[in-house]
C-alpha cells in the first residue's frame, strides 16, 4: 500500500487502450492506490481506452466491467479485481448444440476524435467527424485510400494511379494533376502532416486503431493545406507487456487481366516489459494489370507493385512521460498507366510510348508526450521524403512518338508542440506551435522516347512558425461553445529552373514573399436530447501561393481562401445505438481559387481561376434491424460554382483556335463556372453482418454500393470532359475459426466498366479518355495471430 490514497478524489483519467496490467498499474500510479490482480488470464486481457474525470474506484469499476471481472475493496485505498463467474443453471436430460448468437456490441467509453487535438469525445465535438475502424478497412485485406472513399462520399478522389492521385473532401476540389498547388486535403500519421503539396502518398491502411476524417476547413487547428478536410492515420500503440502479431496472405483474379498477392505481417515485441516495446509491420502487393496496348504488342500493361512498412519503438520514461520513435516509408513502381481510349476496343489505348510511374516516401518522427498535473503536453518532430516520376504520353494527331516526364521531389521538415487540459462536459484549452519548412523542385522534360531534353520547371519552398489556441466553455448544462484563433507568419521563396535567358531576365523567375495570415473559428454544440446534438460552426483555411509554368515562362499565383459556415445535427452513436443519423448544411465560401489548366503550349500550368461558392448537403443513417445485422445509407449533395471566372482565364479559353462560334464560347464559358471533378450527387448503401457461432468461429459479411454522379474533369476547352455517373460495389466476408480466419472478397460485382476519371494525360492526343473502374476482381486470403 502506499500512503496518502486519493482514491475519493476525481482524478483526469486518461488511459490508452491494452491490458488489464497497463491500466491498472498507471490508475495506481496515479492515485497512489494498490490495487491487485491475481489472475494471470485477466491480468493479460484486453480493455478499451478510458478517459474523463472520476474517482480511481469509478475508473477501476469501468476496466473491471471491460475485462469480465469484478471489484472486491480489501482496505483503503485498495482493491482486487477477480473474474467474474456465471452461475450455471442445472444441466437438462438432453442437450443440444448452442445456437448462434450476434457478435456482441463493443460499447466502451465515448469514442475519442484524437484528431481534435485535446482528445475531445464525439459526443463534445462541434462538427462532422466520421472513424472508421481499421479492423473495417483491413477486411478483405489491406488496401490503400480508396478503402475510404468506396465507403464514404465525402471523399473523392482523382484515379491517375496508386501514389499519384489528389483527394477532395465535401467539394473542394482543385485540380486533376500533380502541380506545384498545396493539396485541399491535410494528411497526417498521428500528430506529423504526411505531404504539404504532393499527391497522396497512399499508405497501406495496415495495423491502425481506425482513420478518422474531419470534413470542412480545418485551419485553426491544422493550418494551411486542409480547405476540404483532414484525413488522419490513428496507427495501433505498441503493447509493453505481451509478445503478439499476425500474418496474412491473399492471391486475386482479375477479369480480363492478370493475378495479384498481397501479404502482411504484423509483430509485437516488448523488449523491457512495461517500459519498452517495438511494434513492426510490413506489407506487399501486386495489382494485376488490365489496359492492353496493341501498337506495343503489350496486355496488362499497367500492373502496379507496392511495397512499404512502418516500425515503431514505444519507451515509458516513467511518471506519466512517455517517448515514440516511428519509422515508416513505401514504395510504389507502377508499369503504365491506367487510363483507356473512349472509343474502340474496350480497356485498351492506342499510345505508342510506355507510361510507367514510381513514388518513393519515406518519414521518420520523433514524439515525446507526458502530463504536468492536469496539463498534457505532446510534441512531434519529423522529417519527410516523398519522390514522384510520371511519364505522360504526349503524341500529337498522326505525330512521331513523343513523351512529356515530370519529377516531383519534396522535402519537409516539422515540429509541432502544444499543451491541452479537457474536462468530461467537454471544456478546455489548447495552446500550441507549429513549424514546416517544405521545399518541393518540380523537373520538366520532353521530346522522343529516350531523347527527352528538359524544359522549365519551378522550386517552391514555404516555411511557416504557427501560433494557435482553442478554447471550448460550457456556458449552459446544454451549450458547449468554442473559439480558436490561429496565426502564421510564412515565407515563400521560389525560383524558375531550366528557364531560357533569352526570355526572360532573371529577376523575373523568382519569388520572396513573407505574409501573416490569421485563421479564426467559432463553433457551438447544444443538446437537444440525451442523444441528439445540433452543431453551428465557423472555419477558415487557406493555401499558400507560388510559382507555376507557362509555357517557357515561369509566373506567379496568389493565396487561396475558405470561410465555411455549416450547421448540423446527430443523433445516436453508430454501433450503440439501434438508429443513429446526422445531416450536415454547409456554405463555403473560396476566393482566388488555385488550379492547373492546359496552357496555350499543351503543357500544364496553374493559376487564380476566379471565386467560386459552393453548397453541401450530407446525410446518414444507420440502423441496427436485428441481431448482428446493420444497414447503413449516405448521400451528399454538392452545388459548386465559379461565380467570377479571373479575366486572365476567360481571355485564354475562349482564344483557344477550337472556339470558333459563338456556342463555343458559351459553352467553354458554362465549363469555366464548373468546380472540377465533383459529382453534384453521391449516394451509397451499406449492410455489415457479424455473427458468433457456439463453437468458437465468427463470421462477419460486409457489402456495399456506391453510386458516383457525372462531374467534369477540369476547367477551360481542353480539360472540359465528362466523367463519372457509375456504380462501384464490393462484398468482403472472413470466417474466423481457431487459430487462423478464411477471407473472400469480390470488388465491382457487375463488373462495370465506367468513368472514374476522363484523364490519363493531359496533352492533346487526339483520342478522348476514360478510367475505367478495375473490372471484376476475386481475391481469397488466409490469416492467422500469433
Amino acid at each position: 500500500m502506499v500512503a496518502a490514497p486519493v482514491a475519493a478524489e476525481p482524478l483526469l483519467i486518461d488511459l490508452p487502450a491494452g491490458s488489464v496490467r497497463q491500466q491498472v498499474m498507471a490508475l495506481g500510479r496515479l492515485a497512489r492506490v494498490s490495487i491487485v490482480v491475481p489472475d494471470a488470464r485477466l491480468w493479460s486481457r484486453r480493455v478499451p481506452a478510458l478517459r474523463g474525470r472520476m474517482p480511481a474506484s469509478a475508473a477501476l469499476s469501468a476496466i473491471a466491467a471491460q475485462a469480465g471481472a469484478r471489484v472486491e475493496a480489501i482496505g483503503p485505498g485498495s482493491w482486487r479485481l477477480t473474474r467474474r463467474v456465471a452461475v450455471a443453471p442445472r444441466p437438462p436430460h438432453r442437450t443440444v448444440p448452442s445456437p448462434p448468437t450476434a457478435a456482441p456490441v463493443e460499447v466502451g467509453p465515448d469514442i475519442v476524435v484524437t484528431a481534435s487535438k485535446r482528445d475531445t469525445t464525439r459526443a463534445n465535438f462541434a462538427g462532422q467527424v466520421v472513424r472508421v475502424s481499421g479492423r473495417d478497412l483491413e477486411l478483405g485485406g489491406a488496401g490503400g485510400t480508396e478503402r475510404l472513399t468506396q465507403r464514404l462520399t465525402s471523399v473523392t478522389s482523382t484515379y491517375l494511379g496508386a501514389g499519384r492521385n489528389k483527394l477532395f473532401i465535401r467539394g473542394i476540389a482543385d485540380s486533376s494533376f500533380t502541380g506545384p498547388t498545396q493539396a485541399t486535403v491535410g494528411q497526417y500519421y498521428g500528430d506529423l502532416r504526411l505531404s504539404y503539396n504532393a499527391p497522396d502518398p497512399d499508405l497501406r491502411l495496415a495495423d491502425l486503431a481506425a482513420v478518422e476524417v474531419l470534413e470542412g476547413p480545418q485551419g485553426t487547428l491544422y493550418g494551411a493545406g486542409s480547405l476540404g478536410g483532414l484525413i488522419r492515420l490513428v496507427p495501433n500503440p505498441p503493447d509493453l507487456v505481451n509478445i503478439s502479431g499476425s500474418a496474412a496472405i491473399g492471391g486475386s483474379a482479375t477479369t480480363h487481366g492478370k493475378p495479384g498477392a498481397d501479404t502482411q505481417v504484423v509483430l509485437n515485441l516488448p523488449v523491457v516489459s512495461e517500459r519498452l516495446a517495438l511494434r513492426l509491420v510490413a506489407n506487399t502487393a501486386s495489382e494485376g494489370g488490365y489496359i492492353d496496348k496493341p501498337l506495343l504488342d503489350r496486355v496488362d500493361v499497367n500492373r502496379t507493385r507496392i511495397a512499404g512498412g512502418r516500425a515503431t519503438a514505444h519507451l515509458e520514461l516513467g511518471a506519466g512521460w512517455s517517448a515514440e520513435v516511428v519509422r515508416l516509408g513505401q514504395r510504389i513502381r507502377g508499369a503504365d498507366s491506367q487510363y483507356a481510349d473512349r472509343d474502340g476496343v474496350p480497356l485498351t489505348r492506342s499510345a505508342a510510348v510506355t507510361e510507367g510511374f514510381r513514388s518513393d516516401f519515406a518519414q521518420g518522427q520523433f514524439v515525446l508526450a507526458g502530463r504536468i498535473g492536469d496539463v498534457r503536453l505532446r510534441s512531434t518532430t519529423g522529417v519527410t521524403a516523398h519522390d514522384l516520376m510520371e511519364r505522360y504520353d504526349a503524341t500529337a494527331p498522326d505525330g512521331p512518338p513523343r513523351l512529356f516526364a515530370q519529377a516531383n521531389r519534396t522535402r519537409m521538415q516539422a515540429n509541432e508542440t502544444r499543451v491541452w487540459s479537457s474536462a468530461p462536459d467537454g471544456s478546455g484549452w489548447l495552446a500550441g506551435f507549429s513549424y514546416v519548412h517544405n521545399r518541393t523542385r518540380l523537373t520538366r522534360l520532353y521530346g522522343t522516347p529516350g531523347a527527352l531534353v528538359p524544359t522549365t520547371g519551378v522550386v517552391n519552398a514555404i516555411t511557416e512558425r504557427t501560433l494557435y489556441g482553442e478554447a471550448s466553455v460550457r456556458l449552459l448544462p446544454g451549450l458547449l461553445t468554442t473559439g480558436g484563433l490561429r496565426v502564421t507568419r510564412s515565407r515563400l521563396d521560389g525560383e524558375g529552373e531550366d528557364v531560357p535567358l533569352s526570355l526572360v531576365l532573371p529577376a523575373a523567375i523568382t519569388a520572396r514573399r513573407p505574409q501573416t495570415i490569421v485563421l479564426p473559428a467559432a463553433a457551438a454544440l447544444i443538446d437537444l436530447a440525451p442523444r441528439a446534438k445540433l452543431f453551428l460552426r465557423y472555419q477558415q483555411g487557406f493555401r499558400p501561393g507560388g510559382l507555376a509554368i507557362e509555357g517557357d515562362y515561369v509566373r506567379q499565383f496568389r493565396n487561396d481562401r475558405v470561410a465555411t459556415i455549416e450547421a448540423g445535427a446527430r443523433l445516436g452513436e453508430p454501433g450503440v445505438d439501434t438508429i443513429d443519423a446526422s445531416l450536415t448544411l454547409a456554405r463555403a465560401s473560396w476566393r482566388d481559387i488555385q488550379a492547373d489548366f492546359i496552357d496555350g503550349s499543351g503543357l500544364p500550368s496553374t493559376a487564380n481561376i476566379g471565386d467560386g461558392e459552393l453548397w453541401t448537403i450530407e446525410g446518414v443513417v444507420g440502423a441496427r434491424v436485428m441481431d448482428g445485422l446493420r444497414l447503413e445509407g449516405a448521400f451528399s449533395y454538392n452545388d459548386g460554382r465559379i461565380e467570377e471566372p479571373s479575366q486572365a482565364l476567360i481571355a485564354f479559353a475562349t482564344a483557344d483556335p477550337r472556339v470558333d462560334s459563338a456556342a463555343a464560347r458559351a459553352e467553354i464559358l458554362a465549363r469555366l463556372k464548373q468546380i472540377p471533378n465533383i459529382a453534384r450527387i453521391t449516394a451509397r448503401g451499406g449492410a455489415t453482418y457479424r455473427r458468433r457461432m457456439g463453437d468458437g468461429t465468427d463470421l462477419t459479411v460486409d457489402g456495399w454500393l456506391r453510386y458516383v454522379g457525372s462531374s467534369r474533369l477540369g476547367v477551360g476547352p481542353v480539360l472540359g470532359q465528362r466523367q463519372g455517373s457509375y456504380l462501384d460495389s464490393g462484398i468482403s466476408g472472413r470466417l474466423g475459426l481457431p487459430g487462423f480466419g478464411i477471407t473472400a472478397s469480390i470488388t465491382n460485382l457487375t463488373n462495370e466498366r465506367g468513368n472514374r476519371f476522363a484523364l490519363g494525360t493531359p496533352f492533346t492526343t487526339g483520342r478522348d479518355q476514360v478510367t475505367p473502374l478495375r473490372p471484376r476482381t476475386v481475391r481469397i486470403g488466409i490469416d492467422a495471430p500469433f
